[in-house]
């Protein structure tokens, strides 16, 4: 119970400064003590919840237009996520998952200028939206590529808020809708949603009011070094199951 309200804790703050990253971070601390498809039950339950909660607090940049292809991506994406889950190897996916996080997005934070996509537009929006329905079906992970993408297209701080926050927010809705048809939920899980939602709430009003006070580059910073974090954290958990094996 103590992992998981403090996973829970960590990870809200994380979603309410940068709108994405509850799946990766409250996994990370999960994984030590909570069964793989648990974790991923609560971790898009918590990231729902801490969205919706978002959404009333940071509501700049809206932008429908823009955002319609990361969605179409996404709900293309997500069926293939939640016929994995059951199947994939987690240890392995975390692996692969922490590799990209921990060797990408350093080159991203260190380079002097991050460098900008002038190509791929929509098509690319919604191949990076499908990636995360993917990543969102095997346990809310759906902000990490589509963050990726939209800092290498050069969006600006709140329009890729936005885009990211109301991505997560549709695809996490859907794939919670995804684990209750699936039969995920069961009556023992009621319980730990129970202590995840309150535990997620302060948090996430917390990282909204800093996320406010942050200058464009500082965002910039913020995401990507919560990435290369989050990455590291997966690693960390992961390696030592593979080792063993």
């Amino acid at each position: 119970m103590t992992v998981i309200a403090l996973g829970a804790v960590v990870a809200g703050f994380v979603q309410g400064l940068s709108g994405f990253g509850f799946g990766l971070v409250s996994l990370a601390i999960w994984a030590w003590a909570v069964e793989p498809q648990l974790a991923a039950v609560l971790a898009v339950f918590g990231g729902l919840t801490g969205q919706v909660i978002a959404a009333f607090t940071v509501r700049r940049g809206f932008d429908l237009a823009r955002l319609a292809p990361f969605i179409a991506g996404g709900l293309a994406g997500l069926p293939l996520g939640l016929w994995l889950l059951p199947r994939l190897d987690a240890a392995l996916f975390k692996v692969l998952l922490g590799t990209l996080l921990v060797t990408w997005c350093p080159v991203m934070l260190l380079a002097a200028r991050l460098p900008r996509l002038r190509s791929g537009g929509r098509l690319g929006d919604g191949l990076a939206g499908a990636a995360g329905g993917v990543l969102g079906g095997l346990g809310g992970f759906t902000g990490a590529i589509p963050t990726l993408w939209c800092l290498l297209r050069g969006f600006d701080k709140d329009v890729q808020r936005a885009v990211i926050q109301n991505f997560n927010l549709t695809m996490l809705a859907v794939t919670f809708a995804g684990y209750l048809a699936s039969g995920l939920v069961t009556p023992r899980v009621w319980p730990l949603l129970a202590l995840v939602a309150p535990a997620v709430l302060l948090p996430v009003l917390l990282g909204a009011r800093v996320y406010v006070g942050l200058s464009e580059v500082a965002f910039r910073r913020v995401v990507l070094a919560l990435l290369t974090l989050a990455g590291v954290a997966l690693l960390a958990s992961a390696l030592p199951v593979l080792w063993q094996r």
